[in-house]
């Protein structure tokens, strides 16, 4: 599914000593199996996000080769590249929702985007928008906020959800496509403990029911520990060792952080 052969990124700064490039990845060889989900540990600096951004070639290796699906991105004219990218979804740390659009336009903006820019184009209709053309995309969005449990928030805006709502609708957005594999940078590291096991729960559902690809790079271990099958460990840019993740027993849900806290705080959970 995901290949990386013997990956360096370097950079050459301005001003910097001498002694040659900053390697951001040095030599990372790996592989991300069919509906698996990986994870990429490490330290800030270790080149994690870098490893992430490579995988839809918003990041092009300095050397080595990288893989997605048999095609390597980095080899194709930019028009087939975006195409390839369709197939790719990916959430952020900080959700990169548009303030000023309802939560159903937020999910429904990517087949919205492909169908101006690119499927009218193909059709000969330049960018002209003809009655209704956004209805198939609405549906979808629906679809998908359903899937997250984000239905009944459809006509709201960002600034009205909690960090965890806000992170299920970018879920809900880079699931829009139907991609094969799902990119998570950091996916959690700005939630509370509530929060982060919604998130995670939708994850492990993606997987479950779609069969999706995950590549989740993050620096909280008990994140990776209770979700990936697999964890990179990266340090300086040096892949150091493939872990197999011993799962851990499925921690126990709450319905809200008083009943989580009132249970943490009275010592009833290990």
């Amino acid at each position: 599914m995901i290949e990386f052969d013997q990956v360096t990124k370097s950079y050459t700064q301005r001003g910097a000593r001498p002694g040659g490039p900053v390697h951001a990845l040095h030599e990372v060889s790996l592989s991300v199996g069919e509906s698996e989900i990986f994870g990429v540990v490490g330290e800030s600096g270790s080149g994690k996000s870098t490893l992430l951004r490579m995988v839809n070639a918003l990041e092009l290796p300095s050397s080595g080769a990288i893989t997605v699906n048999g095609v390597n991105l980095a080899a194709l004219r930019p028009r087939d590249r975006r195409a390839q990218r369709r197939r790719i979804g990916m959430i952020f740390q900080q959700f990169n929702l548009l303030a000023n659009k309802t939560v159903l336009a937020n999910v429904a903006l990517p087949l919205n985007l492909h169908q101006r820019l690119g499927g009218l184009a193909e059709r000969g209709l330049g960018s002209r928008e003809r009655p209704g053309a956004d209805a198939p995309s609405a549906d979808r969005a629906r679809e998908m906020l359903d899937f997250v449990n984000m239905g009944a928030q459809a006509s709201k805006h960002p600034a009205q959800l909690s960090g965890g709502e806000k992170q299920r609708v970018a879920i809900a957005r880079a699931l829009v496509n139907e991609p094969d594999i799902l990119l998570c940078d950091e996916p959690t590291s700005s939630l509370d403990s509530q929060h982060t096991d919604e998130v995670m729960a939708t994850l492990l559902r993606v997987r479950a029911e779609m069969g999706t690809s995950i590549l989740l790079v993050s620096h909280e271990l008990d994140v990776i520990r209770g979700a990936c099958d697999r964890s990179a460990i990266l340090e300086s840019g040096r892949l150091t060792g493939i872990a197999e993740i011993a799962r851990l027993q499925a921690r126990e849900s709450f319905e809200s952080y008083s009943e989580r806290a009132r249970k943490y705080l009275e010592g009833d959970q290990e």
